[in-house]
């Protein structure tokens, strides 16, 4: 299997061959899922005692596996959170990739390491958070959230030893995104929500939430996490309002920026994340907006030493690492994950290559495109703006339509490979959610996708 003959020089071309032609294309086929058994009786059992051959399997993908996914990259893919990585992205995963290092300590992996700490810099200046602050990069928002809620959890617990055995309490909005239950759940916390109205959660709200605890839960209440820019509609939450709550009841606060953190470069939209600076902790996703590949998350501490009180791991065989000789910064130490892989390098790369400066661009084209949307479905008289566009999110109805309605439409555009827009719900109505990530997104896009809404779906 490792060795180098014509077979494998020959396979290396057309994989090359083919990852040439994709990152070229700027329309690639909008495919769609087929069921597991039809999958299975057109491409048969892939996994055998002698193999099926590189040119075999290859072909299988190219021609049949990979028109079964949906390319996140689509310009008119503007379902959930779409992402589109840069090409220098995507050639440097590659690069990543066959340069086979283990990022998860400097003395395997320093100039990688390197790389990702220059590209991680420039995230913490986004957030100008004081001087000290730093981060990892991490598989995604939820290992993110994750490591950083293990690390308020356990800072808790140095301050309130009394209560060190108790379930810890945390204190977010209806707002918030999904892993937040998830991940209280996997620490065994709970949860006490506050409903902001499917709105932003205010300083004024979370005060009150605090003050109606017992005093028990008061204790036990370990952190706060605050949305920047929420997945269902880009709302940000009141951020120095819930800054300033937090700093006057001494409570951990954590800002899960996973979607919207891309947004903290574009200048339009900076001041509505004032407060930002004053978290302890914050998530962003630069495989959303911020245009890597899958899959690269980072978490940002205010104190590093916290994270790496709470996550550094010890063991017989890890010790060389600790060394003297291998003194430098250690990923492994600040997130929940031991072995890794450079996730940070491929945003390195591109930033590197084209500069910031066409990042914020990048960026404040996505909420252009949503201002242009907004603007088209108000000017449209079968359609109705439900709330003003937030960040690169637009939320509207088709009036009239069922949600069986909306599900035949995005069902209709989707099998005919025209487009992936889904709906979502609001205020416990069915509506239809753009989401711009793609600079190669164009008006002309958007005029296509509201002229499938002039008939009735069906």
């Amino acid at each position: 299997m490792h060795t180098i003959d014509m077979d494998l020089v020959e396979m290396t071309l057309d994989v090359m061959k083919y990852t040439i032609d994709r990152i070229s294309n700027v329309t690639p086929e909008l495919g769609s899922p087929k069921k597991e058994e039809d999958l299975l009786r057109i491409v048969g059992e892939t996994i055998t005692p002698e193999g099926i051959g590189g040119e075999n399997a290859f072909q299988l993908f190219r021609d049949v596996l990979v028109k079964a996914t949906v390319p996140i990259d689509h310009p008119r893919h503007l379902a959930f959170v779409p992402a589109a990585p840069t090409r220098a992205a995507i050639m440097f995963d590659l690069v990543t990739s066959a340069s086979s290092i283990h990022g998860a300590y400097w003395m395997e992996g320093a100039g990688g390491i390197f790389c990702e700490n220059q590209a991680m810099k420039w995230l913490v200046s986004l957030t100008k958070l004081p001087e000290g602050a730093f981060g990892v990069f991490t598989s995604g928002g939820t290992a993110a959230n994750l490591s950083a809620l293990v690390t308020a959890r356990e800072e808790w617990r140095d301050q309130k030893p009394d209560y060190a055995s108790e379930r810890a309490l945390l204190i977010t909005s209806t707002g918030a995104h999904s892993s937040i239950k998830s991940m209280a759940k996997v620490m065994d916390a709970d949860v006490h929500l506050v409903d902001s109205g499917e709105e932003f959660l205010s300083g004024e709200e979370l005060h009150n939430a605090i003050t109606n605890l017992n005093e028990k839960d008061r204790n036990r209440l370990f952190a706060v996490v605050a949305t920047g820019g929420t997945t269902n509609a880009g709302i940000i939450d009141d951020l120095k309002g819930i800054a300033e709550v937090c700093e006057k009841e001494n409570v951990w606060l954590h800002v899960d920026c996973a979607y919207g953190g891309g947004a903290l470069a574009a200048n339009s939209v900076r001041h509505l994340f004032n407060g930002i600076e004053k978290a302890d902790s914050i998530t962003i996703d630069p495989h959303k907006w911020l245009f890597s590949p899958y899959d690269c998350g980072a978490v940002i501490y205010k104190d590093l030493e916290l994270a790496k009180k709470a996550h550094s791991q010890k063991g017989a065989y890890l010790e060389i690492f600790k060394d003297e000789g291998a003194q430098g910064f250690n990923p492994a130490d600040y997130q929940i994950q031991l072995t890794r892989r450079l996730r940070g390098m491929p945003l390195w790369f591109s930033l590197a290559m084209h500069g910031t400066n066409k990042y914020k661009e990048a960026i404040e084209q996505g909420i252009e495109l949503a201002k242009l949307a907004a603007k088209k479905v108000e000017e449209n008289n079968n359609l109705e703006l439900v709330r003003p566009a937030s960040l690169s999110v637009v939320l509207f109805k088709r009036k009239g339509w069922s949600a069986e309605d909306y599900r035949d439409w995005t069902y209709r555009n989707h099998n005919s490979g025209f487009a992936l827009v889904t709906p979502s719900i609001w205020k416990g109505e069915s509506v239809i959610r753009f989401c711009f990530i793609n600079p190669d997104t164009t008006e002309n896009d958007i005029d296509q996708i509201l002229e499938t809404l002039e008939e009735k779906a069906g």
